[in-house]
């Protein structure tokens, strides 16, 4: 039996299907390459190129071989971006989630991971300071809303058709498993103050006047191969499960981190000493978002076991691979 990945050619993808590989689950990689590169991936592992929102194609893919499940890792996933660009966003993450699933149900497919994220919570506001799945989801960007409309598509597409389905939230996502699989982009907080670091400038810090302990907001992170494990977890969970079945579940350590913490840990294990500068405040960041782990180990039997240390760690090494101007020797 084989699970089809979308998407698994791309920094979380392709720790997945690692993941996927190294548990002995056989796996086949759906990926258009606009951001994902087919190097990633272990050797044998096949690869179809291609959208998802090329319906012919995917009920090609789909109806080629029988497939145990598909995990749906395909999306565009900047906050910034999908502000500026929501018509696109919706079509990539809705749209095409909407053709997947389409051809998903028309080939008899039994079981769906979906890749959501923590982003559907918006800012939350909880008793404990810990997002549990039952906390109100309201996004505050595009990209937020996308994953929660996936979501509600998902989940009544299961209940349509008989489609076993989970939800996986991710946190802050960070590290790599291997040099050659870290994340290339710089569009979150560690390969930002990498790229600061290697330009010899000031990190930044977006408000230093929240209500947390030092003044910065305070986020979850959480190790790609923690979150890719997770992925086998849900995968071989939802394997057992009965049809039509739903499962969303937080994936993220509940550990906070504040962004002077993590920064401070970044110059200490890269060995640079280059204190933070304080801008304003960003629009729509909140103070505080840090997921309750609880469900993820009672019902998927997981939880994280890898810490910040080890993410920055990991990452660095990557960095350096692909900036060998930042190594300080």
């Amino acid at each position: 039996m084989t699970w089809l990945i979308t998407g698994g050619a791309g920094y979380i993808g392709a720790h997945v299907v690692h993941a996927m590989t190294a548990a002995g689950e056989e796996t086949v990689v759906y990926d258009d390459l606009s951001s994902g590169r087919a190097e990633r991936l272990p050797e044998g592992v096949p690869l179809v190129e291609g959208s998802v929102l090329d319906e012919d194609l995917l009920a090609r893919t789909l109806g080629g071989r029988r497939f145990t499940g598909v995990v749906h890792l395909a999306a565009k996933k900047q906050v910034g971006e999908s502000v500026e660009l929501p018509l696109h966003y919706y079509r990539e993450n809705v749209e095409g989630l909407r053709t997947l699933l389409k051809a998903v149900t028309a080939a008899g497919v039994p079981s769906f991971v979906f890749s959501s994220s923590a982003a559907v919570y918006g800012m939350p506001e909880t008793d404990s300071g810990l997002v549990t799945e039952e906390t109100p989801c309201l996004p505050m960007s595009p990209y937020g809303e996308t994953k929660l409309a996936g979501e509600w598509l998902v989940r009544a597409t299961g209940r349509a058709h008989g489609l076993a389905t989970a939800g996986l939230r991710y946190f802050n996502v960070a590290g790599a498993a291997a040099p050659e699989l870290a994340d290339t982009g710089v569009f979150n907080l560690v390969p930002m103050v990498f790229e600061k670091l290697t330009e010899g400038t000031a990190p930044r810090i977006f408000g230093d006047d929240y209500p947390t302990p030092d003044g910065t907001c305070v986020r979850d992170y959480i190790h790609v191969v923690d979150l890719a494990e997770a992925h086998v977890a849900a995968a071989r969970r939802l394997s057992g499960s009965i049809a039509g079945s739903d499962l969303t579940v937080n994936i993220g350590r509940g550990e906070g981190v504040s962004v002077r913490e993590m920064i401070d840990l970044i110059n200490e294990v890269t060995g640079h000493e280059l204190p933070a500068e304080v801008a304003p405040r960003r629009p729509g960041d909140p103070a505080r978002v840090v997921a309750s782990a609880d469900r993820a180990h009672t019902e998927l039997g997981w939880k994280a076991r890898h810490d910040v240390r080890d993410m920055i760690t990991s990452a660095w090494s990557g960095w350096l691979r692909s900036h060998p101007e930042a190594r300080r020797d």
